[in-house]
């Protein structure tokens, strides 16, 4: 398992929705999510800042780049565009973030 951390940011104020549309996340997002060797995935808010700290488990990185074309994954980054920084493409804005330190 290759462990992924990124930050993104959340809009100020959208805080309350971007954790109401996860909490309800589509059924076809999870199964896409797995599909690509998504596992443990966890985002977490910093709520001072408005950032947005995750972290994914993914079996493989060619792999789990291809979920970025799946039509199930843009329809998300779409509905979840006006919420977040995005790229041109409504992909989120994330910055990888260096693993310093892990403890199983």
């Amino acid at each position: 398992m290759i462990r992924k951390i990124f930050k993104m940011k959340v809009y100020p104020g959208m805080e309350k929705e971007y954790k109401r549309r996860h909490q309800a996340l589509w059924p076809e997002m999870k199964q896409m999510i797995h599909v690509y060797g998504g596992r443990n995935y966890t985002i977490a808010l910093d709520t001072e800042t408005d950032i947005l700290y995750a972290q994914i488990e993914i079996e493989d990185e060619k792999k789990w780049s291809a979920s970025a074309d799946d039509p199930i994954n843009r329809k998300w980054w779409d509905y979840m565009a006006d919420l977040m920084e995005t790229n041109p493409d409504n992909s989120p804005v994330c910055v990888e973030l260096e693993e310093v330190f892990h403890l199983d």
